[in-house]
């Protein structure tokens, strides 16, 4: 798995075998985490870290997510591997702003 992100922090592009090995070593949260990244739902605030979902906006700080897998089950999901292989190869959508701001009124 290390391999990969070394990969990716050198290539900085998703090739058909770097995307087969992802899907290999994490299966279905692998596809899901590069689809993320393809349809750039994987977004870098001023303060975090967004994942946008199938039903919702997930944060992602360092090693914690606020979805419902990470919450009550303890698993670690496909929206921190999704955040993970897009800092490894500069897939994130910047935007400069920070997220709290979206919520003030």
């Amino acid at each position: 798995m290390n391999d990969i992100f070394r990969w990716l922090f050198e290539h900085k592009e998703f090739t058909p075998e770097i995307r087969q090995e992802i899907t290999t070593a994490f299966g279905k949260q692998g596809d899901k985490a590069l689809a993320a990244i393809d349809k750039r739902r994987v977004k870098k605030y001023l303060d975090f870290f967004i994942v946008e979902g199938a039903t919702s906006e997930y944060v992602i700080d360092e090693d914690f997510c606020t979805c419902g897998d990470f919450l009550y089950r303890g698993r670690e999901c496909w929206h921190l591997l999704a955040v993970r292989l897009a800092i490894a190869s500069s897939s994130c959508v910047r935007v400069d702003t920070w997220y709290q701001e979206r919520w003030k009124t």
